[in-house]
């Protein structure tokens, strides 16, 4: 089995007897080190010494007096939610657990960073045996923004990170829309059939585009990634499958996988008529089927779920992977047991 998002710091996280994962000191530790929690050199010597004291016991108590100590408004702010995390991933059964919780709450309380941070983490787990790179490369878009453009009339995505990147050390050909000038110049490879083998080498880097428009084998690993999430977290098996377009006259449920989708899907629901430009914001259309109907709401038994994914006025896509989590028509299994009786 070949290794894949070693930044994801699956290694540094242990296993529950279910397959869950379960946080560890130095999973705690290596986000510690991450920049946006490591004191810039103008911070205080009390969030100097509360870093140092956590990068040696990452489960220590840290009080309200210990981040009131820190002079920098921004920083009590980022160490009260790094703390709140934390004790959230330490006081679950599992980082599984802390993030359905996350993610059914009515407000979440907490950066996206942090949401990111725990859906690389998960996905990586859901996908531990898989081998398919267009299932990967696809799979990060659940962590990692991208930016679309067309480039030889199919739509493209590439990591929103690393084209801003190139874009800053380019700016004279700001004339030219960026993603597309990258593209042409061969700046960013395009996985298709032929290079996808060189994924496995890169996962880390974030440096492949992605054919979303033209090659099918990009929307079948964004499906495949859809439905490994769902199993891994709802305990659901489905198959999921990318659509062209909805012809489904008597559709019941949907689920939008980012805020465009979601606002695109309501407006659908309340029979508005759609611009033109909106529906151009949907880039990928599924159609997700439960193996099973035991835990379905009753209103959908037997009906598909559609999800919509869509990309902002600014091109850039941004998925919600907690949407599959609080928006599917799931019941308890409580609940189930009493719609069948």
């Amino acid at each position: 089995m070949r290794e894949f998002w070693v930044s994801s710091g699956h290694q540094l996280s242990r296993q529950n007897a279910d397959g869950t994962l379960a946080v560890t000191p130095e999973l705690l530790m290596a986000w510690l080190a991450r920049p946006e929690l490591a004191p810039p050199r103008e911070a205080c010597d009390a969030e100097r010494a509360l870093h140092a004291s956590l990068m040696a016991d990452p489960l220590r108590t840290v009080t309200a007096a210990d981040i009131a100590a820190l002079a920098d408004p921004d920083a009590r702010e980022n160490w009260s939610f790094f703390i709140r995390f934390r004790d959230r991933l330490t006081a679950a059964p599992s980082i599984e657990a802390a993030y359905v919780e996350l993610a059914r709450a009515p407000r979440i309380d907490l950066p996206p960073l942090f949401l990111d941070q725990l859906a690389h983490l998960i996905l990586r787990n859901a996908l531990d045996a898989c081998e398919d790179p267009f299932t990967l490369r696809a799979g990060e878009l659940f962590f990692r923004a991208q930016k679309a453009s067309v480039h030889d009339g199919v739509l493209t995505l590439a990591d929103a990170d690393l084209v801003e990147e190139i874009e800053k050390g380019r700016a004279q050909m700001m004339h030219v829309a960026p993603l597309t000038a990258m593209l042409d110049k061969d700046e960013l490879d395009v996985m298709d059939d032929e290079n996808a083998w060189t994924y496995w080498s890169r996962s880390d880097a974030n440096s492949m585009a992605m054919n979303l428009g033209g090659n099918p084998h990009a929307r079948e690993g964004l499906a495949n990634a859809i439905a490994a999430w769902v199993r891994h977290l709802a305990g659901e098996k489905v198959s999921v499958e990318p659509l062209a377009k909805m012809e489904d006259k008597d559709w019941r449920w949907f689920v939008g996988l980012d805020a465009e989708g979601t606002r695109i899907g309501n407006a659908l629901w309340r029979g508005e008529s759609l611009r033109a430009e909106d529906m151009e914001r949907v880039i990928a259309l599924f159609r997700l089927t439960f193996a099973s109907d035991k835990r379905v709401d009753k209103r959908v038994r037997g009906r598909p779920v559609y999800l919509i994914l869509g990309m902002g006025a600014d091109r850039t896509v941004r998925m919600k992977p907690q949407n599959l989590v609080a928006g599917l028509p799931l019941v308890d299994a409580r609940q189930a047991k009493e719609s069948v009786q």
